[in-house]
């Protein structure tokens, strides 16, 4: 089996997912390169691997999660936001499926590697 990337995120103040936001993810190797930009479905899901089995490489990344734009849709709030871009750096080092989930609320986040 060939290693894959997926994300989601869920909003837990609110207690849905996290729909429209925009993601970025970048490859640490050496350099910063972007290698992709989504926009969560209404399941707070991409609609595919962030990174897909073809694409995958060992080695670090960064995914960075847009909370600030996102929750800026919604919400009236002062400015500047608590949070804006939440990064969030992670290595793979076997191919495998890595599932990296972010969780958020307007004061706060946590991750993990999911399944």
């Amino acid at each position: 089996m060939a290693g894959f990337l997926t994300t989601h995120v869920l909003d837990t103040a609110r207690g849905r997912p996290a729909a429209g936001m925009r993601i970025t993810l970048y490859a640490l190797d050496g350099e910063r390169r972007q290698l992709r930009e989504v926009i969560t479905n209404a399941d707070g899901r991409t609609d595919g691997p962030i990174l897909p089995e073809a694409e995958f490489k060992l080695g670090r990344y960064e995914l960075v999660f847009h909370v600030g734009a996102w929750l800026d849709i919604d919400e009236d709030a002062a400015a500047p936001r608590f949070l804006d871009e939440v990064p969030i750096r992670f290595g793979m080092a076997e191919d495998d499926h890595y599932h990296v989930p972010l969780l958020i609320s307007p004061f706060g986040y946590s991750t993990y590697r999911g399944s």
